[in-house]
Protein backbone atom coordinates (compact mmCIF):
# COMPACT_ATOMS: atom_id res chain seq x y z
CA UNK A 1 0.00 0.00 0.00
CA UNK A 2 1.28 3.24 -0.86
CA UNK A 3 0.50 6.32 1.39
CA UNK A 4 0.71 9.82 0.59
CA UNK A 5 3.83 11.83 1.72
CA UNK A 6 3.49 13.71 5.06
CA UNK A 7 5.30 17.37 5.66
CA UNK A 8 7.82 16.16 7.61
CA UNK A 9 10.79 18.06 9.65
CA UNK A 10 13.88 17.71 7.33
CA UNK A 11 16.42 20.62 8.56
CA UNK A 12 18.33 20.17 11.47
CA UNK A 13 17.38 23.57 12.93
CA UNK A 14 13.54 22.51 12.60
CA UNK A 15 14.88 19.42 15.01
CA UNK A 16 15.96 21.54 17.63
CA UNK A 17 13.20 21.40 20.73
CA UNK A 18 12.49 23.29 24.04
CA UNK A 19 12.27 22.08 27.48
CA UNK A 20 8.95 23.78 28.36
CA UNK A 21 7.23 22.05 25.93
CA UNK A 22 5.25 18.48 26.50
CA UNK A 23 7.32 15.65 25.81
CA UNK A 24 6.27 11.63 26.31
CA UNK A 25 8.76 8.85 26.44
CA UNK A 26 8.21 5.22 26.19
CA UNK A 27 10.96 2.07 26.38
CA UNK A 28 11.09 2.12 22.57
CA UNK A 29 10.66 5.87 21.37
CA UNK A 30 10.67 9.20 23.04
CA UNK A 31 8.64 12.07 21.23
CA UNK A 32 9.38 15.67 22.19
CA UNK A 33 7.64 18.69 20.38
CA UNK A 34 7.70 22.28 19.50
CA UNK A 35 5.95 25.40 18.23
CA UNK A 36 4.55 24.14 14.59
CA UNK A 37 5.95 26.03 12.02
CA UNK A 38 2.99 25.77 9.42
CA UNK A 39 -0.17 25.98 12.19
CA UNK A 40 -3.05 23.15 11.69
CA UNK A 41 -0.41 20.79 10.36
CA UNK A 42 1.88 18.80 12.43
CA UNK A 43 5.08 17.64 11.05
CA UNK A 44 7.30 15.00 12.50
CA UNK A 45 10.43 14.15 12.55
CA UNK A 46 12.26 10.76 13.14
CA UNK A 47 15.24 10.66 14.59
CA UNK A 48 17.43 7.30 14.54
CA UNK A 49 20.83 7.18 15.21
CA UNK A 50 24.20 4.90 14.26
CA UNK A 51 24.96 4.98 17.80
CA UNK A 52 21.89 3.49 18.87
CA UNK A 53 20.99 1.30 15.79
CA UNK A 54 24.68 -0.02 14.61
CA UNK A 55 23.38 -1.38 10.67
CA UNK A 56 21.80 0.71 8.40
CA UNK A 57 19.10 -2.51 8.29
CA UNK A 58 18.26 -1.92 11.63
CA UNK A 59 18.15 2.03 11.00
CA UNK A 60 15.81 1.56 7.78
CA UNK A 61 13.26 -0.90 10.37
CA UNK A 62 12.77 0.93 13.36
CA UNK A 63 11.95 4.30 10.78
CA UNK A 64 9.71 1.90 8.99
CA UNK A 65 7.71 1.17 12.39
CA UNK A 66 7.93 4.39 14.18
CA UNK A 67 6.29 5.69 10.31
CA UNK A 68 3.33 3.17 10.60
CA UNK A 69 2.74 3.85 14.63
CA UNK A 70 2.43 7.62 13.67
CA UNK A 71 0.27 6.75 10.29
CA UNK A 72 -2.00 4.82 12.80
CA UNK A 73 -1.82 7.68 15.62
CA UNK A 74 -2.13 10.77 13.68
CA UNK A 75 -5.54 11.55 14.95
CA UNK A 76 -4.09 12.46 17.72
CA UNK A 77 -1.08 15.08 16.74
CA UNK A 78 -2.10 18.65 18.12
CA UNK A 79 -2.62 20.59 15.17
CA UNK A 80 -0.30 23.39 16.89
CA UNK A 81 2.88 21.22 17.22
CA UNK A 82 6.01 19.92 15.26
CA UNK A 83 7.14 16.16 16.74
CA UNK A 84 10.37 14.87 17.41
CA UNK A 85 10.53 11.10 17.71
CA UNK A 86 13.73 9.40 19.09
CA UNK A 87 13.95 5.92 18.23
CA UNK A 88 15.72 3.74 21.28
CA UNK A 89 17.31 0.54 20.39
CA UNK A 90 14.74 -1.58 22.17
CA UNK A 91 12.07 -1.16 19.61
CA UNK A 92 13.79 -3.62 17.66
CA UNK A 93 13.06 -6.40 19.88
CA UNK A 94 10.49 -9.83 18.92
CA UNK A 95 8.46 -8.72 21.34
CA UNK A 96 7.58 -5.75 20.28
CA UNK A 97 4.31 -6.35 17.82
CA UNK A 98 2.47 -3.78 15.56
CA UNK A 99 -0.11 -3.02 18.12
CA UNK A 100 1.66 -2.85 21.18
CA UNK A 101 3.50 0.13 19.40
CA UNK A 102 0.13 1.69 17.97
CA UNK A 103 -1.15 1.68 21.38
CA UNK A 104 2.21 2.91 22.85
CA UNK A 105 2.20 6.03 20.13
CA UNK A 106 -1.62 6.89 20.54
CA UNK A 107 -0.83 6.88 24.64
CA UNK A 108 2.31 8.98 23.73
CA UNK A 109 0.19 11.38 21.73
CA UNK A 110 -2.51 11.97 23.76
CA UNK A 111 -0.28 12.47 27.16
CA UNK A 112 1.18 15.52 24.77
CA UNK A 113 -2.32 16.88 23.70
CA UNK A 114 -3.17 16.56 27.32
CA UNK A 115 -0.04 18.50 28.27
CA UNK A 116 0.10 20.90 25.71
CA UNK A 117 -3.52 21.66 26.80
CA UNK A 118 -2.83 22.46 30.37
CA UNK A 119 0.28 24.42 29.35
CA UNK A 120 -2.11 26.91 26.94
CA UNK A 121 -4.38 27.29 29.90
CA UNK A 122 -1.43 27.97 32.23
CA UNK A 123 -0.26 30.79 29.95
CA UNK A 124 -3.57 32.83 29.77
Amino acid sequence: MIYPMRNTIKNNRDFHTERSFPFAATDWFSVHTKVAKFPNDPRYGLMVTKRNFRYAVQRNRAKRLLRDWIRYADEYMCPDLDYIIFARAPILNKDVTREIGRRAMVHAFKYIKNQNDKRKINNL
